[in-house]
């Protein structure tokens, strides 16, 4: 045997070793990307069971006649056409909600900014104060809801009773439709209130003091301080709070549920109240369902909506 043929022979008998799949992983995504990847396996498997699954199933129930006891038939978008344009009540809950929403944010953030300057200024007793404006954020939604529906109710109202000593007239609070739609605009807004206070609060203390100072150098007053230092400083912190709050005053559920159960005559149904009914009192799961997924893009829209206002407000990145 020749020697070109001997070395082509060892060439051949030579065996490439085979490439692992962690080694291949390792070499197009890098060295500690495998670990990364087991580190947030177990966040993606809860975000896939607890919010993923559940919205695709509701959008397949939207989109179908289902009701509870029996399976559904894919019917299209029937059940949108017949919120938008044939079911009166969902169009005064879609009123309902914007007014709920718009009213209570801006009550909050109104007197939520007034008691964050008031907390900045306590001097004495700070730390109770500070503690005790959380007290109706952080105690059980349906417990205080339940001490204000007592309040609210026409045989036990502490208001009532305060009018009636003054010969005044008294009112069914929960029974009317405009004063029961306020009651649980005022209760949204009393239990949000101390998230926007310590909130703006903690914004109003990162604010470097040589600001002031300075300002009060060149003759500032108090008015053109908090104009032009405090007020454009607050804002990226103010535009989270709403953004956050505004979601949450969206989809709110327990305050109206409590009180009124979407009551008197439907006036004051928001849509998860709504939907509820729908959904599970009126075992119209198809509907119900419908009715949820609409809030859907009003939340997008009002996020894409806040996020660019606060880049265009602030240099800091999101």
């Amino acid at each position: 045997m020749t020697a070109s043929g001997m070395k082509s022979e060892a060439l051949t008998s030579v065996q490439v070793p085979a490439t692992t799949l962690s080694k291949r992983f390792t070499n197009v995504f890098g060295k500690d990307a495998l670990d990364g990847y087991g580190f947030i396996l177990p966040a993606t498997i809860v975000m896939v069971a607890l919010v993923a699954y559940p919205f695709g199933l509701s959008v397949y129930y939207s989109l179908s006649d289902k009701v509870i006891g029996r399976p559904g038939n894919f019917i299209g978008i029937e059940n949108y056409i017949y919120i938008l344009f044939e079911d009166d009540i969902f169009q005064k809950t879609l009123r309902n909600t914007l007014i709920f929403a718009t009213v209570a944010v801006v009550l909050k953030v109104l007197f939520g900014l007034g008691l964050a300057l008031l907390l900045k200024q306590a001097t004495k007793l700070k730390r109770f104060f500070r503690g005790a404006v959380l007290v109706p954020f952080v105690a059980p939604t349906a417990l205080t809801t339940l001490g204000w529906w007592l309040i609210f109710d026409p045989n036990y109202s502490q208001i009532n009773w305060v009018l009636k000593q003054f010969n005044m007239q008294t009112y069914y609070w929960l029974g009317d439709e405009t004063l029961a739609l306020s009651a649980v605009i005022f209760v949204n807004f009393w239990r949000g209130l101390p998230f926007f206070a310590v909130t703006m609060f903690a914004g109003l203390v990162a604010i470097p003091q040589e600001l002031y100072e300075a300002a009060e150098t060149d003759g500032a007053n108090a008015l053109s301080k908090f104009w032009h230092i405090t007020l454009p400083l607050l804002r990226p912190v103010m535009a989270i709070i709403i953004l956050f709050s505004t979601i949450f005053t969206l989809a709110d559920f327990g305050i109206v549920y409590v009180l009124t159960r979407g009551g008197p005559m439907n006036s004051t149904h928001l849509f998860a109240t709504y939907a509820y009914t729908m959904g599970i009192v009126n075992s119209d799961i198809g509907t119900g369902a419908a009715i949820s997924l609409f809030l859907f893009p009003i939340l997008v829209f009002v996020v894409i909506f806040q996020l660019k206002m606060v880049r265009r407000q602030t240099d800091y990145a999101l």
